[in-house]
């Protein structure tokens, strides 16, 4: 997934603000899983809340004004209830690492309770994580 730096993106210095990548996590994420039919839309809908419950960060290189950075995204772990997802976005001309990361996400109802995710769901992660696919953009 591409991201385009704006200015409303950066610090005073121009430098990509250290949070926004949590953003871009987000955002890869619920890519990673609507590419493979599983819209977070649709399971908000059946009661499917995700919520962030661990975050690592590790950053490299600053992102700056005017890059465009590419956010590759793979499940790392996955159960009934909880997927991990890593991360590494790099800056897209000079490949040059920014970022590195990682979210555990738990699957909850509306009542921020722990639910089971539908078995098809998780069968779909594991095999990508099974079949050693490569992270995606």
């Amino acid at each position: 997934m591409e991201i385009k730096i704006y200015y409303e993106d950066t610090d005073c210095g121009g430098v990509v603000y250290y949070a926004n990548y949590l953003k871009y996590f987000e955002r890869a994420r619920t890519e990673y899983l609507e590419l493979r039919g599983h819209s977070v839309a649709a399971l908000m809908e059946q009661g499917v809340i995700f919520v962030v419950v661990r975050a690592e960060l590790d950053y490299c290189a600053p992102g700056r004004y005017g890059d465009t950075l590419l956010v590759e995204t793979e499940v790392g772990d996955v159960t009934r209830a909880a997927l991990t997802f890593s991360h590494v976005i790099r800056e897209k001309v000079s490949g040059r690492v920014v970022v590195k990361g990682s979210a555990r996400l738990a699957a909850t109802d509306r009542n921020g309770k722990v639910k089971r995710l539908d078995k098809a769901i998780v069968a779909a992660l594991q095999s990508d994580l099974r079949s050693g696919e490569r992270p995606h953009p």
